[in-house]
């Protein structure tokens, strides 16, 4: 799989697909396994870029830590309640390092509220490091940069 032909890209599509379909239908819990072991999941306003280290408002570093998070959110955590939709598109292959691939894509994600109303919740860019040392593909880095700074909410579920 380390060649960069179709069938690389197509396993990277549908991992960003797949990312994206675990968290509209609310399995948190099986958005971990989608990362390698000690991977690392951010949200970076776009502001925060330039900054030396760029300054996340949500972090993860490893997939324990996004196990507990899931578990707070299930257990302990107060937040709105909602249904999401990701809209994952423009998936780009910008450079290849050792085992694994670095990936941009653009999203949108939408909430809708548990009254109907439906509003744009956050627009922005996944910047990833895609691990191809196995036979799946996953997540050592994902980054969602966000355009949106001003999250009209609680940043309860990741992006």
């Amino acid at each position: 799989m380390n060649d960069m032909g179709p069938d690389t890209y197509a396993a990277i599509r549908a991992l960003q697909y797949r990312y994206a379909r675990l968290l509209d239908d609310d399995r948190l819990e099986e958005w971990p396994d989608l990362f390698v072991e000690r991977g690392v999941y951010k949200v970076i306003p776009r502001e925060n870029m330039s900054r030396q280290p760029p300054l996340p408002i949500f972090f993860c570093d490893g997939r324990a830590m996004m196990v507990d998070r899931v578990r707070s959110l299930r257990e302990a955590n107060v937040y709105n309640l909602h249904y999401a939709r990701h809209v994952v598109t423009n998936i780009e292959i910008l450079g290849t390092r050792d085992d694994s691939v670095e990936v941009a894509a653009c999203y949108t994600v939408y909430q809708t509220d548990l009254e109907g109303q439906t509003r744009l919740f956050s627009v922005g860019q996944y910047r990833d490091v895609v691990a191809l040392d196995g036979d799946t593909p996953r997540f050592r880095e994902k980054i969602a940069v966000v355009d949106t700074f001003n999250i009209p909410n609680l940043l309860a579920i990741p992006l």
